[in-house]
């Protein structure tokens, strides 16, 4: 009797991820890589239909990223195997994401004065932290197309912070010490709650 041969993974979901990658990734490269194209755009459509576009893009690639890796989790290619102390260190690192993704928000705070662009770093650090902790195919397609989007978008933004000598103004010890509580309560609750009844996976579990 002829023994049954194991299929190969459908290639269909990673297709998916990567599609999606581009469309939005790519929609937020804009002005990393065609700064001059992207002001003719706006000059020539005008601002608010240059983003309605652009946000269009930026969503179906979002939805895109959202289903190829949800589809590709379920039938993973195993790269490598990370040892169990990454996933500590992975909580730290995103402890330090969140808050920097709240530096972002909160005014006035010397987190956001001193480095500029804390969004972007936190989606950095957060990359980073989920590729060392990951192992899969999909996992370093999707996080390590974040972590070089941000390392790109980060020095580009900085750059042009350099040529208009923009400057933050200092901000407050109060303001810190909001940034910090609100930065680490959302990773609290994200970590310990919906980041298990979203995504399907409990970090500290």
């Amino acid at each position: 009797m002829e023994q049954s041969r194991s299929q190969p993974p459908d290639p269909t979901p990673m297709i998916l991820l990567v599609l999606g990658l581009i469309l939005f990734l790519g929609s937020h490269s804009v002005r990393i890589f065609a700064e001059d194209w992207r002001t003719a755009r706006v000059k020539a459509m005008g601002l608010n239909p240059y983003k309605g576009l652009y946000s269009l893009v930026a969503i179906v690639g979002f939805v895109l990223v959202i289903y190829g890796y949800g589809q590709a989790r379920m039938h993973p290619v195993q790269l490598y195997d990370p040892p169990l102390w990454t996933r500590h260190l992975a909580g730290l690192l995103n402890l330090a994401a969140f808050v920097l993704l709240a530096a972002a928000y909160v005014k006035g705070n010397r987190i956001k004065a001193a480095v500029g662009h804390p969004m972007v770093l936190g989606v950095k650090v957060w990359a980073f932290a989920h590729l060392i902790a990951n192992g899969t195919l999909a996992d370093v397609v999707l996080f390590g197309g974040f972590l070089l989007w941000a390392i790109l978008d980060f020095r580009s933004a900085r750059g042009r912070d350099h040529i208009a000598v923009t400057r933050l103004p200092p901000g407050s010890g109060m303001r810190d010490v909001v940034t910090v509580v609100a930065g680490v309560a959302a990773w609290a609750l994200f970590g310990f709650w919906l980041h298990g009844a979203w995504i399907g996976v409990q970090p500290f579990g």
